[in-house]
């Protein structure tokens, strides 16, 4: 394997595994991106005004969840915050910092799109929950190895030069994505729980789904279809 390792040029992976790191909640297809990237209708301060109740109530019940389903010495200190570049598509995204402490982050355009505090709770702990979970460790581990594989099967094909790369860069993709769908279920149904305990109707919360655009069952898609994840967050609660 190590004869294989050095002519993949490992390190050219790296955006993608970056990339990889930032797992999203609500982000449409890329061909819906543009036209959703509108400004928000409500100011940066607004929005912030808006997310602050629901993190207040919900913060400590993530850092608890965190804490109990996580192993000892886990970062379990979220930072919540609003994404203060202008005009950025409706999203929200979990990532982590420099030091390993998660990051929760919404754009006002998302914001501005929820109807009540349900639905702005719910995508909340859905992003809570993909720390929890440890998604984007894995997301990273299934791109490196999906890079390896792929890289691996080129260059005993005698595929050389960008060639080569292109086949490393592509494995990561596919590798990176392989177990997104289950992911992104596994985050509804744990965040159905986080925004139960705080006190929100994670089912009225996932009404959310109904009004983005449904990005179906493709292959290698990176979202389960919108009625999958309604369905799961139903039964979650007829489980509490």
């Amino acid at each position: 394997m190590r004869s294989v390792v050095k002519p993949l040029r490992a390190l050219r992976i790296l955006p993608v595994l970056v990339l990889a790191g930032c797992v999203s909640t609500t982000s449409p297809p890329p061909q819906q991106q543009a036209a959703r990237a509108a400004p928000a209708s409500i100011t940066l301060s607004q929005a912030k005004a808006k997310l602050a109740p629901i993190t207040a109530r919900m913060e400590g019940v993530a850092e608890r969840e965190c804490r109990a389903r996580t192993p000892a010495g886990t970062n379990c200190d979220y930072k919540i915050s609003v994404d203060e570049r202008p005009n950025q598509p409706a999203n929200a995204y979990q990532t982590l910092d420099k030091t390993g402490r998660p990051l929760i982050i919404f754009t006002p355009t998302l914001i501005a799109q929820t109807r009540n505090q349900d639905e702005l709770a719910f995508v909340m702990g859905h992003e809570a929950a993909h720390h929890i979970a440890g998604h984007i460790g894995k997301t990273q581990n299934n791109a490196a190895l999906g890079a390896i594989l792929l890289g691996a099967a080129a260059a005993a094909a005698g595929v050389d030069g960008s060639a080569l790369d292109m086949a490393v860069n592509t494995g990561a993709q596919i590798g990176g994505r392989a177990y997104s769908k289950n992911f992104e279920l596994e985050a509804d149904a744990l965040g159905t729980i986080i925004a139960h305990k705080s006190g929100y109707n994670p089912v009225r919360g996932a009404e959310f789904f109904a009004r983005i655009p449904d990005p179906g069952n493709q292959f290698l898609g990176t979202h389960p279809p919108n009625a999958a994840r309604m369905q799961i967050v139903r039964e979650t609660v007829a489980k509490l």
